[in-house]
């Protein structure tokens, strides 16, 4: 089976959609390499790698780092296709703007180049962000958005908005990667999600999972949003796997099939967790958070992907592990 499908490279694999996106690849009967950062001086522990199904046989794991891109040669050689999802994410702002952002292009590029030099690559799926099409992009005051907008780069250095410095950096790096791609004749193509929910399988409590979860763990203070748009982890994944194995895509894909304004989560939430304390609709219309549009998936859907789970499966799924790990 994994003689079928070929071999294929998933970069950033230790993260919540890298990880994720591993399980799936092995389950449909990949070999899979994937690339993880090198800690010296500590033993990182990626037990919840090769416990997976399938992993012993056909999932082989290499050290790289997005400042020394020609490190991710090894693993991209011999691969029929690469999954670039690992990117730096730096809310905290403990680097300059441009420090990240020339990190994330030069990876991104580094790892396309690799790919041009193996010879066997016949495709790259680059993982952008949501926020790469909706902040900032003159339209917020429409109802939804397709591929075609752009975050405005500028306004969003000179607003600073909480994330502005890693939106900066998805923004420019998916640009650039498309337009080497055009370039070089490398087909690449780009998948925008936005919050992504669900059950992870990484050690550490995924960042999205902790903003999308605020109100039941009580973390009413730290809302940015007052509308959520949102996607569970494994319809990500297959979207990924999908457009690998599409004849012919092109160009990038939004992937965010819900809209939730966060009134309507909490009543969704209060309804089915009672035993959390949620606010309430009414304690809710003090704040004042970032009203995104959303984003319109149907280049996505006319190509054939098809959403399978729900809103309430990717609240669910997320709590329970949630409640597993004891993080509730």
């Amino acid at each position: 089976m994994a003689e079928r499908k070929g071999k294929v490279c998933v970069t950033g694999g230790t993260g919540f959609l890298g990880s994720w996106i591993i399980k799936r690849l092995l389950e449909d009967g990949y070999a899979v390499n994937t690339t993880i950062r090198s800690n010296p001086g500590a033993k990182r522990d990626v037990s919840f790698l090769t416990n997976l199904p399938g992993a012993s046989q056909k999932l082989k794991i290499f050290k790289a780092d997005l400042n020394i891109p020609e490190s991710f040669g090894p693993a991209i050689e011999g691969c029929v296709g690469v999954f670039h999802t690992a990117t730096p994410i730096d809310f905290a702002l403990d680097e300059p703007e441009e420090i990240v952002t020339k990190r994330t292009i030069e990876g991104a590029l580094g790892i396309l180049k690799a790919c041009l030099n193996s010879k066997t690559v016949k495709r790259v799926v680059y993982t952008s962000s949501g926020s790469a099409v909706n902040s900032f992009s003159g339209k917020e005051d429409e109802e939804g958005l397709d591929e075609s907008y752009w975050s405005d780069v500028e306004l969003l250095r000179s607003v600073k908005p909480f994330g502005w410095s890693y939106i900066v950096s998805k923004t420019l790096a998916e640009k650039a990667v498309l337009e080497f791609g055009e370039q070089h004749g490398l087909n690449v193509v780009t998948l925008t999600p936005t919050f992504i929910v669900g059950r992870w399988i990484c050690p550490q409590l995924p960042g999205s999972i902790e903003k999308a979860l605020v109100l039941i763990l009580g973390k009413k203070d730290q809302i940015g949003v007052t509308l959520f748009h949102m996607v569970h982890v494994d319809d990500v994944a297959r979207a990924h796997i999908f457009l690998l194995e599409h004849l012919n895509p092109k160009g990038r894909y939004n992937c965010s099939p819900f809209t939730l304004p966060i009134e309507e989560m909490s009543e969704l939430l209060s309804a089915k967790y009672p035993e959390f304390q949620i606010p309430t609709v009414d304690e809710l219309k003090e704040i004042k958070g970032a009203k995104l549009p959303s984003l319109i998936s149907k280049k996505l859907v006319d190509a054939g992907f098809e959403f399978k789970h729900s809103l309430e499966e990717m609240f669910e799924d997320a709590i329970q592990c949630c409640k597993e790990r004891g993080h509730l």
